[in-house]
This record gives structure tokens, C-alpha cells and sequence, in this order.
């Protein structure tokens, strides 16, 4: 029989996540114990906290989903301390979630379960919850995310990573983090059929004659906007389309006439923007989350075959044969003309520019999350 998973990880439904991802897989064959977000900080006096306070409080605790075709998924919502510091808050946050969950764990009649943690604060349950495991599967780097409490974060990590029996990261960067010997990379899949796949092009994409240079994501600290600014001053015959949530109070943009702020699109739209699209963007600034990070839309941007323009950082350095690499503003716009050419003289094409495309979708065809999953589950079953 196969492990059953008790997996603590995000709000289940936001964005798909890597964990998301993978544990859509592995509900096919065991049953699920999903245990929406227990923090990574306190909550502060703002409309957003007040807010995701009261959804907390106010959610049934337990939602069973349709995700898992063959076998029961549940989704769990927990009242507790997030990010407890002191060890009395510790203390008082694992014996309130143990009191809700483990009710709940015995009414599932979970196999040899593991405990699956996608978040350090999780440390203080390993061994509390009568797991067989601990899976530690590590997509970020903890210490440099924008408004995580990283002194508390980073206590809870190294216990984490003392009790777990696997540890799985998304980039090598976090993998040089952890010991090695119990220590496995595990990258980024993608869903291949959705990208790939040809759609009709969105209403809201700019139908002006322009080519458009692209990107989706959250516009958060994340993203150069000092280079996208310049970028997109200095490059008025294109259109610059932004999809996703602005995290600032203000606008990070000057005031662009080609600059296109479409806001909030559900995931499974997104194609038709990326391939609509003349060139697909990955504007980060140079930090210490970019430098561990893995972005899921790297694969989905190949997948489309659509031609890629990125800062460098190391997750994209393995793909350099089929994405440019700029380092600065004037070699973002070097590579804008040159595509702008192409796209110009789209029945005259060079072979180069054609290799790239089957290049870019040979990669991200060969893996899906259907591939990351199969080798998960070898994983797994060596537990």
C-alpha cells in the first residue's frame, strides 16, 4: 500500500503551487490530509490581515474536494498562533492545532501517513501526529522572503530539517543548503497540455499593430523596476502586458502609453496571453529569494514555444541555449528589436529562430508533473 500524506502547505485553491502540483498526483492513489497555511509570520493591523483573520475563523474546519478522483482529499482550515515565537507559543500552538487534527486523522484511517511540510513552522508537529515520515519539501528561501519573520521562521527550519527524514528542493541553490545525504532536487514540472495546447487569444490583449512583450506573476519587490521602466520608455513600439496582483500601495510603473496592467487572471487563462504574445518576460532583480528561486512560469513561458527574454539568475542558466540573457536595459531592447524583426518577416523566419521554439517545447515536454511525480513516488516508497 502506499503512504497516505498529511501535507501542510499554502491555502488550497490559491494559485497552483508546486505542492499543489505534485500532491494532485499523488491523490490518486492515497488519501490526503491537506492542511491549509499556518503562517509564516504574526498578522498585523492591516485591512489584508484583518481580512485572512476572519476567513480563517470563519471557515468550516474541514472541506473535502474533488481533486482526488479515486481516494478522499480533504482540506483542513486550523485555528492557531501563526509563527509562534516563545517557547510557551510553541507550545500552546501544537497542542491547539494537535487538539483539532488528530480527531480528524483518526476518523480518515490514514495508512503509514507522512507527514508532508512545505512550510518550516510545521517542525514543532513532526512526531505529534503519529506520521511514519517527515517530508521537508523546501520551494523557497524562508530567510529572504519580503514580510516573513525570518528570526522565527529560521529557528522552526532547522528543527524541520533535523526531524526529516527527506528533505526536496526546487533549486540547487536550496539544495546546497541541506545535508546530502538525505537531501534530493526535485525542479519544477509543468502542465504541458495547458500550455501548449493552442487557444484562442484573450479579449483584453492590446490589438494595436504592436508586438507585446509579456509577463504574469504578483508585481512585488521581486521584479527590476527600475530596468522595466527603462525598458519600456525606451522601447515604444512594443506593447508591455503585466497579468497579476500588485502588492504595492502605489504603482511601481511610470506613467507608460504602452504599459498594460490587466490585473488578476485565473491560471488556467494564462495561455491565452503566453501565446498570444510576441515575447514572454523574466524582469527579477538580482536578491536573495531570485538567486534561490525556481519560477514555475520559466517552464509554462517554454512550453508555449514563445521566444523568452530574462534577467540572469541560476535557475534559468541551464536554459541559455533557448532564452536570452540580458543584463541590462540596453540588452533587453537589443533583443526586442531582433524579435520584433522576426515577427515582422514571419514568412521568412531563419532556421535558428525555428530550432529555438521546437528547442524550448522539446525541454518543457520532457518535464511535466507527471514526470516529477513518478520519480516522488520512487521516493516515497523508499521511505
Amino acid at each position: 500500500m502506499k503512504h497516505d500524506l498529511i501535507v501542510f502547505a499554502e491555502d488550497w485553491g490559491q494559485l497552483p503551487s508546486s505542492t499543489q502540483h505534485l500532491i494532485k498526483h499523488l491523490a490518486l492513489n492515497r488519501k490526503i490530509i491537506w492542511v491549509n497555511s499556518i503562517g509564516l509570520r504574526k498578522p498585523q493591523l492591516t485591512l489584508h490581515d484583518i481580512k485572512r483573520i476572519y476567513d480563517k475563523l470563519t471557515q468550516p474546519k474541514t472541506v473535502s474536494t474533488s481533486s482526488a478522483p479515486t481516494a478522499p482529499f480533504k482540506t483542513v482550515t486550523l485555528k492557531t498562533i501563526p509563527a509562534p515565537k516563545s517557547k510557551f507559543a510553541r507550545w500552546v500552538a501544537k497542542k491547539l492545532m494537535c487538539y483539532q487534527l488528530i480527531p480528524i486523522l483518526k476518523q480518515t484511517q490514514l495508512y503509514q501517513p507522512i507527514l508532508w511540510a512545505s512550510l518550516p513552522t510545521v517542525a514543532d508537529l513532526c512526531g505529534a501526529l503519529g506520521e511514519y515520515g517527515v517530508i521537508y519539501y523546501c520551494g523557497d528561501d524562508f530567510n529572504a522572503l519580503t514580510g516573513v519573520d525570518h528570526a522565527t521562521v529560521s529557528q522552526h527550519e532547522i528543527t524541520l530539517v533535523a526531524k526529516a527524514n527527506l528533505i526536496l528542493t526546487a533549486s540547487m541553490v536550496l539544495y546546497n543548503k541541506f545535508p546530502k545525504k538525505k537531501t534530493q532536487y526535485l525542479p519544477h514540472g509543468v502542465d504541458f497540455k495547458l500550455f501548449n495546447h493552442p487557444v484562442s487569444r484573450a479579449y483584453d490583449l492590446p490589438n494595436n499593430a504592436r508586438p507585446i512583450a509579456g509577463f504574469y506573476g504578483s508585481l512585488s519587490h521581486w521584479l527590476d523596476y527600475d530596468l522595466l521602466n527603462n525598458i519600456i520608455a525606451n522601447n515604444p513600439d512594443w506593447n508591455f502586458v503585466f497579468i497579476g496582483k500588485n502588492t504595492f500601495s502605489d504603482s511601481p510603473f511610470l506613467d507608460h502609453n504602452n504599459l498594460y496592467l490587466l490585473g488578476e487572471k485565473p491560471h488556467s487563462s494564462l495561455p491565452q496571453y503566453s501565446q498570444h504574445w510576441q515575447v514572454s518576460l523574466l524582469p527579477f532583480i538580482n536578491n536573495a529569494q531570485i538567486k534561490s528561486c525556481n519560477p514555475l512560469k520559466l517552464l509554462e513561458y517554454l512550453a508555449t514555444g514563445t521566444p523568452i527574454i530574462s534577467t540572469s539568475f541560476p535557475a534559468v542558466l541551464p536554459y541559455k541555449s533557448v532564452v536570452d540573457i540580458a543584463r541590462n536595459a540596453t540588452e533587453f531592447s537589443m533583443s526586442l528589436q531582433s524579435i520584433k524583426t522576426s515577427w515582422h518577416n514571419t514568412q521568412t523566419i531563419d532556421t535558428i529562430e525555428t530550432s529555438k521554439r521546437s528547442q524550448q517545447i522539446a525541454l518543457s515536454k520532457q518535464q511535466t508533473w507527471d514526470v516529477k511525480a513518478q520519480q516522488l513516488e520512487q521516493w516515497l516508497d523508499a521511505l
